[in-house]
């Protein structure tokens, strides 16, 4: 469940301030080295966005501290502010995009934000299906079909009337937290799809928006800043594939 203390208004009037920020996140195959987290790119991605400094220290199972394994079960990615800690990456950037409001990463109407998020419903966990698997038989198309099926809503989303701007939520003008959580999963499926499919799903071909919208927030600068290397993105799902 997601820890959400501290996106309500505070009863004594405190407003959080920018400073003492401390991100723990996995780390990658060297142990200290930021890992393949997709989520934690996330919300590496709203804290540059933000302009808020922040320490960042990589942990693996052995080198997480006890209080956060006591407290919050060891999730990562986790954010130490002060006193406070927040888990999930979803509730991070809430409480970020809450109290440290410029620029505003949230400046559609719920309306808009929630048809944006609809159309990404389903896409990570078919794409996390279809990478770990294995195996060339009849799962193996199904999956990959579901995975389309995934794209597919997206693409139809990014195709809107009405649409001007390269980004996801409302007219696309605006960059936003949806583009940061979308942004990292479409890194993993684009080096994923290289290193272990055979890029058997075309994306320049089959889900030309989707490959154009890839191209324009991999570009952006948070998402640059707060990258990994493929070879880090193999490794992870190596591991998952359990090979």
């Amino acid at each position: 469940m997601a820890n959400t203390r501290g996106l309500e208004i505070r009863e004594e009037g405190a407003t959080p301030k920018a400073g003492g920020m401390t991100l723990y996140i996995k780390a990658g195959p060297d142990g200290t080295s930021p890992g393949d987290c997709p989520f934690a790119h996330y919300v590496r991605m709203v804290l540059h966005e933000k302009s808020l400094e922040y320490t960042l220290i990589p942990a693996t199972q052995s080198t997480k501290p006890d209080w956060l394994v006591d407290t919050y079960g060891g999730s990562m990615p986790a954010l130490r502010h002060r006193q406070e800690c927040y888990v999930e990456s979803d509730a991070i950037a809430q409480y970020l995009d809450f109290f440290f409001v410029e620029p505003k990463l949230s400046p559609y109407s719920k309306k808009e934000t929630g048809e944006a998020s609809e159309c990404t419903n389903g896409f990570f966990p078919a794409v996390a299906r279809y990478l770990k698997h294995t195996k060339e038989n009849e799962d193996e198309v199904e999956l990959k079909e579901n995975l389309e099926a995934a794209l597919g809503k997206i693409e139809e989303f990014l195709g809107r009337e009405g649409k001007t701007g390269g980004y996801l939520v409302g007219d696309g003008e605006e960059f936003t937290i949806l583009d940061c959580a979308l942004a990292p999963k479409l890194y993993h499926l684009s080096v994923g799809l290289k290193a272990f499919k055979d890029d058997a799903v075309d994306m320049g071909n089959e889900f030309p928006l989707v490959k154009k919208y890839m191209d324009c927030v991999f570009d952006r600068d948070s998402f640059k800043d707060a990258s990994y290397p493929e070879e880090t993105v193999v490794w992870g799902w190596t591991n998952a594939r359990g090979e």
